[in-house]
């Protein structure tokens, strides 16, 4: 979980503070599941920020009554937001969750079918530890690399990065996401790119584009498609315009929709238009209910 000072998404008004990056997922991930999953979230929170994380996880309804974050004694990370653009921002982390160990998160999945992991701040955990938990865990898995991509700077000020061992990271798991800049990281021939990382052992590379939807690469000989985004649903809401979270609810709703048994198309096809309607909400707060087609308080 990471606590977000959003600068510049709206001009007109201040920075707002919110719940970013995994409680985007979360939301997705809750509003597209079928009744027959549960999630069981393994993230660490800061103790700092542990009572309103816990919160925020009681208006999941597929999380079971118990289920809590995993609370550590370090300060919770932050990012501060400054858009650029709509599609441009720059930002700075601070705080030191600690990275997953082996040891630690071996015991935990014993009993999941399915492992979603987004790297939301990049240091979740080590090269070693994913190689193990591909090792020790034979069911599906599927990892958004988003920043693992990004370097962090003394200042905390996060700069886009080659993936040191690429290949070795796509090897850990079944379907990998990325967006454009980072698959422009690894070459300038997306073909190749991801012929590359299918080669290491995922069976599919799911790339989003922003305001150009999403694509994706699977198969041997590869296929590949550009899904476009849809247009922007309700039209009565298209002065909301906030591109926070949109690779993060794209992910939670493929996900969701693979484990329901979707094609690879037809899935990125839900993560797209879902992605696309978390334009017209602000923050993770309400989101699910504004995924569903529902009303909600942002």
């Amino acid at each position: 979980m990471v606590w977000d000072t959003i600068y510049g998404r709206d001009p007109a008004q201040p920075a707002v503070q919110e719940w970013g990056g995994i409680s985007y997922a979360l939301s997705a991930l809750d509003a597209s599941l079928s009744d027959d999953w549960e999630l069981v979230p393994l993230i660490k929170v800061g103790r700092d920020l542990a009572t309103k994380a816990n919160e925020f996880i009681r208006t999941l309804h597929h999380v079971p009554p118990a289920a809590r974050f995993v609370e550590v004694p370090e300060p919770n990370n932050r990012v501060t937001l400054r858009y650029e653009s709509a599609e441009r921002r720059c930002e700075q982390m601070s705080g030191g969750v600690s990275p997953w160990t082996w040891p630690e998160l071996g015991p935990l999945i014993r009993d999941v079918d399915a492992l979603y992991i987004n790297f939301i701040s990049g240091f979740e955990m080590t090269l070693e530890t994913a190689q193990l938990l591909r090792r020790g865990f034979p069911g599906f898995i599927y990892a958004d690399l988003h920043s693992l991509f990004l370097g962090r700077q003394p200042d905390g000020l996060r700069v886009p990065r080659p993936l040191p061992q690429a290949s070795d990271w796509f090897s850990c798991f079944n379907v990998v996401q990325l967006n454009e800049d980072e698959m422009g990281q690894l070459g300038s021939d997306p073909l190749a790119t991801a012929a590359e990382a299918l080669r290491q052992g995922c069976t599919s590379l799911c790339v989003t584009l922003a305001s150009r939807g999403a694509a994706y690469f699977t198969g041997d000989p590869i296929r590949t498609e550009r899904i476009p985004a849809p247009p922007i649903d309700p039209p009565a809401f298209t002065q909301v315009n906030d591109p926070t979270g949109c690779g993060d609810v794209f992910g939670g709703a493929v996900v969701a929709a693979l484990l329901s048994g979707a094609r690879l198309a037809d899935a990125v096809r839900t993560g797209t238009r879902l992605g696309t309607r978390n334009l017209t909400h602000r923050g993770a707060t309400g989101l699910r209910d504004h995924l569903m087609g529902k009303l909600s308080v942002a």
